[in-house]
């Protein structure tokens, strides 16, 4: 058995985990699309606003799976031990880099409502973390708005990982696993989520609309 059944039951356990932070400014801030539902969850559980930050693997031309990078709203980064090892030149990442941007733009235009993180404790959700480049983009992104703190939260991620130096203010992650291999291993139901479902979940906890590329509902 897989150490949650879904995203939902990652949630409550991840929700535990930031107790700390029921009923406080924070803001839960999901990364779509798989990482709303448990960050829809945690937000629910603490009585917090739900948020969605749009981010955008940058996956090696072969296998796009692999992550070389991620993008975010004024946010790029880049592994480039990454991109050493798959021996990807400055033409392919930016080939797939102009792709990204066109679905990041409809993402975060897709996901946008409600009120954003200035000035707030941010707290950014994924379902889990291999590469974490994603979860590196989505901070940056989250702190260039002006969250006033920022934490990093997944249910699972790599017992090696570590966010770098001023990324975050605090991370939390309850399975931290020596053997990893991808993130939907330690899930027994690891369906793909739809834009419908995510835009359903920040709908449900909608209140005002913005248009800096968070969606606070």
């Amino acid at each position: 058995m897989a150490l949650f059944v879904d995203r939902v039951s990652a949630g409550v356990e991840l929700a535990d985990a930031l107790a700390a932070h029921r009923g406080t400014d924070a803001v839960v801030v999901g990364i779509p699309r798989g990482g709303v539902v448990v960050a829809a969850t945690v937000a629910d559980r603490l009585r917090l606003p739900l948020a969605a930050i749009a981010v955008r693997k940058l996956g090696a031309p072969d296998r796009e799976e692999y992550a070389l990078g991620a993008i975010a709203a004024g946010v790029r980064v880049v592994d480039e031990d990454a991109v050493r090892a798959e021996r990807v030149s400055a033409e392919q990442i930016a080939e797939v880099e102009a792709r990204e941007k066109a679905e990041l733009r409809r993402r975060a235009e897709l996901f946008t409502h409600g009120p954003g993180v200035e000035a707030r404790a941010a707290l950014v959700v994924d379902d889990g973390l291999a590469t974490g480049t994603t979860a590196i983009a989505a901070c940056r992104a989250v702190r260039k708005l002006g969250a006033r703190r920022v934490v990093l939260a997944v249910p699972v991620a790599p017992a090696r990982w570590h966010p770098v130096p001023g990324l975050v203010d605090d991370y939390v992650c309850p399975h931290r696993e020596r053997e990893f291999w991808a993130v939907g291993a330690f899930y027994d139901d690891f369906a793909q989520t739809t834009d419908a479902e995510v835009v359903s979940l920040l709908r449900d906890r909608r209140d005002e609309p913005r248009t800096d590329g968070v969606s606070p509902a």
